[in-house]
């Protein structure tokens, strides 16, 4: 099993925990259970990605950002807007600090970046 392969079993492993933990009624435990689980789906989408782009199309890329962008120019994504970039700095946020109007708006924003995640998944999948 390739690097790739094995961390996209991860990535939709963190996916569905994701999902899962959005299905329950939010409170502070479920808001703050889904913001981690969005930390660990996030790190393993561009990890996985990062794999990908190096294996099938031997493209280097060291951040998610710059990960993303190349995932743009070789019809990975086939969006790049500005949801990319915001998902990596809203991780960068909860990552680095605790406010509640932070986690407030980074849980507001966990089901559109639920979907992005699963788009992605199903284009990595199909190779």
């Amino acid at each position: 099993m390739s690097k790739f392969e094995s961390l996209l079993e991860d990535f939709v492993k963190a996916v569905e925990r994701l999902k899962e933990v959005l299905k329950q009624p939010k409170d502070e435990f479920i808001r703050d259970s889904a913001i981690k689980r969005f930390e660990i789906a996030f790190d393993m989408g561009w990890k996985t990605l990062k794999a990908y782009l190096e294996e099938r199309h031997n493209v280097q890329c060291l951040s998610p950002k710059t990960c993303f962008r190349e995932a743009y120019n070789k019809n990975v994504i086939l969006e790049y807007d500005s949801f990319w970039v915001d998902l990596a700095d809203k991780r960068n946020l909860t990552v680095h600090t605790y406010k509640e109007a932070v986690a407030e708006d980074v849980f507001a924003i966990l089901p559109k970046a639920l979907e992005h995640f699963e788009q992605l998944y199903a284009k990595l999948k199909q190779g």
